[in-house]
């Protein structure tokens, strides 16, 4: 029975509510049910973003996640907020660009580093580090193909900024490479 809940959390502008939108998308796109609750603090860009997910083959009682499965970390107030509150077992992205790796690191959870930033940059966008961390989460996690992901982002971006797809779609892959040999 597939089930996966994940918060994603950084700053304004970092592309977090996209990307959570984005997961909503895929799962529909798969005959998911799927919630997505998007969380903004008093600024928008700059200021704390947070969304949740929950992915499951089952009707969802609440979208209200408590202690999250997963979590996809953009920097280190997300870490300091969630990280505390994340289930035994779980799987956390960190994005190791903006978060120092022993910050994030704990027995009891799996903390997989993604040098987010500096993989988009590589790609030609820095904008794109929020694809890279999704890329690496659905990997990670396996809640659907990562492919799955890729398909919708026709669902997120504009078709007035489709020429954007094919180095998205270029990210997700980065950021699903770094999670397969991370938990290899």
């Amino acid at each position: 029975m597939l089930y996966q809940d994940v918060i994603i959390a950084g700053f304004g502008g970092q592309g977090v509510m996209l990307i959570g939108n984005l997961l909503a998308y895929a799962g529909m796109n798969q005959g998911l049910s799927v919630t997505y609750i998007p969380v903004y603090g008093p600024e928008m860009r700059g200021g704390t973003a947070n969304c949740t997910v929950v992915v499951s083959e089952d009707e969802i009682g609440s979208p209200i996640i408590r202690t999250p499965m997963s979590l996809v970390l953009m920097n280190r107030p997300s870490l300091d907020k969630f990280q505390p509150r994340m289930a035994d077992g779980g799987i956390s992205i960190v994005n190791s660009s903006l978060i120092e790796p022993e910050l994030a690191e704990t027995e009891r959870i799996k903390s997989i580093f993604v040098p987010c930033n500096e993989t988009a940059d590589k790609l030609g966008n820095t904008r794109m580090a929020n694809m890279v961390a999704i890329g690496a989460y659905v990997q990670a996690t396996g809640v659907m193909p990562v492919q799955a992901v890729k398909d919708a982002l026709t669902n997120v971006i504009s078709p007035r900024y489709a020429k954007l797809i094919p180095a998205n779609g270029n990210a997700i892959d980065a950021g699903a490479e770094i999670a397969a040999k991370a938990m290899a």
